[in-house]
């Protein structure tokens, strides 16, 4: 084994040891991980992420039913739109974008660039929500209110956005859920969890009839991420999560710059 996979293995773990920690946001890395470590490219990772992501969001999300955290009605009517349009871009739209997107000079902006690059800006953006997150105010319980037209309406951005970049999205679904159907932040982040899966996974089935698929591979580096949750949730007992989220959007932030910078030059 080349150092390069050993450390694209240790990669699917650190993702799963983030998600067990602070309950989001290791997904990010998923497709850096697959196609920089792993030399895999990148419409082949961004299918494998969606893959990963719905996994370990189903696994995340099984505990939070337990605990009665998730809003079913919110999650149906957020998820509806999310996996029709992730099915549709992964079967569709992914598949028609050029292999030459545009040249400006002696730069050529192809279809693997294009998704990196725009990966990088939604990593940067997911960063920049994890650093600026605020307190989770859960005291009081507010009473749900339900705005099903914008709720729809970004159920379905983000999951074109899902579709085209195979990250999880959750920096988007949490404040809509928290603004539009007024949830507390703990049962916002229970319910993006189901969304998160749902879409995900179905997403990925867009892609299942597509291209071929490494089964073999996949299941062993989701295995892998799957134990990492695992150890996550046991160090969280240990570790201030809400630190570690700061600190880890700075780490996302710096990952999106490089990405930028690698892509381009």
């Amino acid at each position: 084994m080349e150092i390069t996979e050993f450390l694209g293995y240790l990669g699917a773990l650190f993702i799963g040891v983030v998600l067990g920690l602070i309950g989001g946001g290791g997904s990010i890395l998923t497709v850096p991980v697959l196609v920089y470590l792993l030399s895999i490219n990148p419409v082949t990772a961004t299918a494998y992420s969606l893959f990963v992501v719905g996994t370990s969001s189903l696994i995340g999300s099984i505990k939070n039913f337990q605990k009665k955290r998730v809003d079913i009605r919110t999650a149906v009517v957020f998820s509806i739109p999310a996996f029709i349009a992730v099915y549709l871009t992964r079967k569709f739209l992914v598949p028609a974008i050029p292999e030459t997107i545009m040249s400006i000079g002696d730069i050529i902006i192809t279809k693997d660039i294009g998704i990196m690059l725009f990966f990088a800006f939604i990593m940067i953006l997911a960063s920049v929500s994890m650093i600026l997150e605020p307190a989770e105010k859960d005291a009081q319980p507010k009473k749900v209110k339900y705005n099903y037209l914008f709720i729809i309406l970004e159920g379905g951005i983000v999951g074109v956005l899902t579709g085209i970049v195979g990250a999880g999205g959750g920096f988007l679904i949490i404040p809509a859920l928290v603004l539009m159907a007024k949830l507390p932040m703990k049962r916002a982040v229970a319910t993006s969890l189901v969304i998160i899966a749902v879409k995900s996974l179905i997403g990925f089935i867009g892609d299942v009839q597509n291209m071929e698929i490494d089964w073999a591979f996949l299941l062993i580096f989701t295995l892998i991420s799957v134990a990492g949750i695992f150890l996550g949730i046991y160090l969280n007992r240990f570790l201030d999560g809400k630190k570690l989220k700061k600190g880890f959007g700075w780490f996302v932030l710096l990952m999106g710059i490089y990405i930028f910078w690698k892509e381009i030059f």
